[in-house]
């Protein structure tokens, strides 16, 4: 065993590579979120299972750990036709062609016979492999001869039945790994599971003892909404065509249910001049590959897909996601929104929802058997719910994964910019409750609101429901009324919704508590959907640009000329972050370069000359001063810090998180963010304070800074300080940040 010197020697030996590996290879100076400690436990051998949100970093979790380990890592990818896009973005990131392959059936034998042969010669480090390909008898003999580091299972949700996208070959990973090498480590990932698919996943990979890694689920840049589906086919793609060209020249991906409306769509799109193609499985293998390409490449905007088409997809930069139709599962919608705004950026996810396209849905899974049915209605519903319901769509979804979000309002639903009116009930939510228990706990939401309103169906006269004392109270409402009364009961949990019984409603120990003692809740009545509805106004994105614009047009352009010569996606070259950093760093030499957002050492040395040589010239025939030529060289990094503070404010979000994503306390964030003001640019943390600080002390604090008169930054605060210094209620951190608040309030 490794002495306890030997193992902190070890253990900082292995962050200094990370970093070191982070930085040169993918050109990030931070990890995001837990991604450091993931890798450490894949790196330690352990089972590893991630649930991350879309945009998270899931593939650096086993890109990275692979560039380290000895041996092959073998990365399990549902998707045959996006398995060159991974390989080609590892193969440029890490600028060597033999440190990725990928097998599956679309290689010729001789193909296939070179892969294998790279392999063996040990300079791969990762191989992209289908599931189906993984259980071939041929494949694993094959393996069983190779070092493998560890086996990384993208999109492990296709594991579950309960999943929004199972298939049945994933459940035969387990048998492949065992007969490969099972004692191999595990790493599963995933960008959405609920706690049921969370379970089954764990139990078909056997992972129980994996280390488990939830990040939230929340995407704060995403705007979603939910609006009233036209009956009229003409006037529904009216208002498409009317939102693209509001949105022209923006990448965006179109959902449709059926390839004849993905093919119709796209064709009109075309015939009023907006660049788009359709993507399904119906079309030729080329066709449908050519097609993805154009979009990655952004020779067309739009892409009109069936569900088959993103998973896995990395392009950063798609600014709108749209459902003509109503998804078949929450999950489904959640991962296919979770394809807008990757890199933090704007992200409009709009859903079109009808009561006739549930019906639909519903017949739809008329052929499967009994327990298929039950499983594929209770996902509906869930949508059903979702759409219908006047609450925050940010706390639905995350409800729905499981995850508590205690904030009012998001600011980035539809249902938050434009809430409905509140009501206050208490013997309605008893009345509820009670119901619920007269019925033995046994059936779904909309039973129950069948009871109590004594609507008559098949459950009526065999359990005799019409005798119950229950029976037709509530008439003094409708069933919208009620299903917001049963979904407010979920929030609050009162009760609990019993998915492997396909969502039978039952009472926690709250729900019989407030039996006896009730007390007021508050309730928004759902969305009628039968009714018209005049368009509602999206929430603008405010990502602050804070760089030079006429700069990055050229440095837009010179980058689409260069994609396109090397047939590249313009985003596995460079990211919008990282032209816009170039914007207000102005690198002039290859290092430079590499120290911008996104690049490092190997991009930079690749691709980073024409970038330089353009920003360079730029720089003397528009006389601009350099911030490293005017501050220290580490000033730099703070106009990196810069962007990412405005931008992630102008998204509401905690600055305590921000502070933690780029590695600052509080007070050094706060000392940016009063740099930033000064320097003349805008913020607004209003959002922050009122969550953090009461409002009489906001008065009392806006009021002394209204007469203070001292100019002086530090003096000023100092003096604060001591003057509130025998008041335990006002602490130093509301002190500054009312500064703050004043400062932007009344500094401009």
């Amino acid at each position: 065993m490794l002495s306890l010197n030997c193992k902190i020697t070890l253990f900082f030996w292995i962050m200094t590579v990370l970093q070191t590996q982070l930085k040169e290879i993918f050109g990030f100076d931070n990890f995001k979120g837990e991604q450091e400690a993931i890798i450490n436990s894949v790196l330690e051998g352990h089972d590893t299972f991630v649930i991350m949100p879309t945009g998270g970093g899931k593939s650096l979790c086993y890109q990275l750990p692979a560039m380290i380990c000895k041996g092959t890592a073998i990365v399990v990818s549902p998707l045959i036709a996006l398995m060159k896009n991974q390989v080609d973005a590892v193969r440029y990131t890490a600028g060597r062609d033999c440190v990725a392959h990928f097998l599956n059936s679309s290689l010729s034998k001789v193909q296939t016979r070179e892969v294998k042969d790279d392999l063996m010669k040990g300079g791969t480090k990762l191989l992209y492999v289908a599931p189906e390909t993984l259980s071939k008898e041929e494949t694993i003999e094959f393996l069983q001869h190779l070092p493998i580091s560890f086996f990384a299972i993208d999109e492990a949700h296709c594991i579950s039945e309960w999943g929004h996208d199972f298939r049945p070959e994933y459940r035969r990973l387990r048998a492949a790994v065992d007969a490969i090498n099972p004692k191999v480590p595990i790493l599963a990932l995933t960008a959405s599971a609920t706690p049921k698919v969370q379970q089954d996943i764990i139990k078909n990979l056997r992972m129980e003892e994996a280390h488990l890694f939830i990040s939230s689920f929340n995407r704060p840049n995403l705007y979603y909404e939910v609006r009233p589906k036209p009956t009229e086919t003409i006037e529904l793609h009216k208002e498409i065509v009317k939102f693209v060209r509001q949105n022209q020249g923006k990448s965006g991906i179109i959902y449709c249910l059926t390839r004849k409306k993905v093919e119709d769509l796209a064709e009109l799109l075309q015939l009023n001049g907006i660049k788009a193609l359709p993507y399904h499985a119906g079309l030729d293998n080329k066709v449908r590959a050519e097609n993805q390409d154009k979009f990655l490449m952004e020779e067309v905007d739009v892409i009109v897909a069936t569900i088959a088409f993103g998973m896995g997809i990395d392009k950063p930069d798609v600014r709108f996601v749209i459902h003509h139709d109503i998804p078949k599962s929450l999950e489904g919608y959640y991962q296919e929104t979770g394809r807008a705004g990757r890199d933090g950026g704007e992200g409009q996810c709009i859903a079109f929802y009808s009561e006739q396209d549930v019906e639909k849905l519903y017949k739809f899974f008329t052929d499967k058997n009994i327990t298929e049915q039950e499983m594929a209605n209770q996902l509906v519903q869930e949508v059903v719910s979702y759409a219908e319901s006047s609450m925050c769509r940010r706390l639905n979804l995350l409800r729905y994964f499981g995850e508590d979000y205690n904030q009012e309002n998001c600011g980035c639903c539809d249902n938050c910019l434009h809430p409905k009116p509140r009501v206050l009930v208490r013997e309605e939510m008893q009345y509820a409750l009670e119901t619920i228990l007269a019925t033995k706990q046994a059936f779904k939401a909309q039973d129950i609101v069948d009871v109590m309103l004594g609507k008559k169906n098949s459950n009526t006269k065999i359990y005799k429901q019409d005798e119950l004392e229950q029976w037709g109270q509530g008439t003094d409402h409708n069933a919208l009324f009620w299903k917001a009364v049963l979904r407010q009961a979920l929030f609050e949990k009162l009760i609990t919704k019993e998915i492997e019984m396909y969502g039978v409603l039952k009472l926690t120990p709250a729900g019989h508590r407030y039996i006896k003692k009730p007390y007021d809740i508050s309730v928004a009545c759902d969305h009628d959907f039968s009714q018209p509805t005049t368009d509602m106004e999206v929430a603008p994105f405010s990502a602050t640009s804070a760089g030079d614009e006429a700069l990055y047009a050229q440095l837009k352009s010179l980058l689409r000329d260069m994609a396109h010569h090397q047939k590249l996606p313009l985003y596995v070259i460079f990211e919008d972050r990282s032209l816009t950093d170039m914007t207000i760093q102005y690198p002039c030499t290859i290092e430079e370069l590499s120290r911008c957002v996104g690049v490092g050492i190997a991009k930079a040395q690749k691709y980073g000359q024409p970038f330089v040589d353009l920003i360079k010239k730029y720089v003397e025939e528009n006389e601009i001063e350099r911030p490293q030529d005017i501050v220290v060289h580490s000033a730099a990094r703070r106009s990196e810090n810069k962007i990412y503070i405005i931008q992630a404010i102008d998204r509401r979000k905690s600055l305590d998180d921000i502070a933690r994503g780029k590695g600052l306390s509080l007070d050094e964030l706060m000392a940016e963010i009063e740099r930033i003001i000064s320097s003349g640019t805008k913020l607004n943390i209003d959002y922050y304070i009122d969550e953090n600080i009461e409002r009489e002390h906001q008065e009392v604090l806006l009021d002394y800074w209204r007469e203070s008169e001292n100019v002086n930054m530090e003096d000023a605060l100092k003096e604060a300080y001591e003057e509130f210094e025998d008041d335990e209620d006002y602490t130093h951190e509301e002190i500054r940040l009312m500064r703050i608040k004043f400062l932007a309030d009344y500094g401009h």
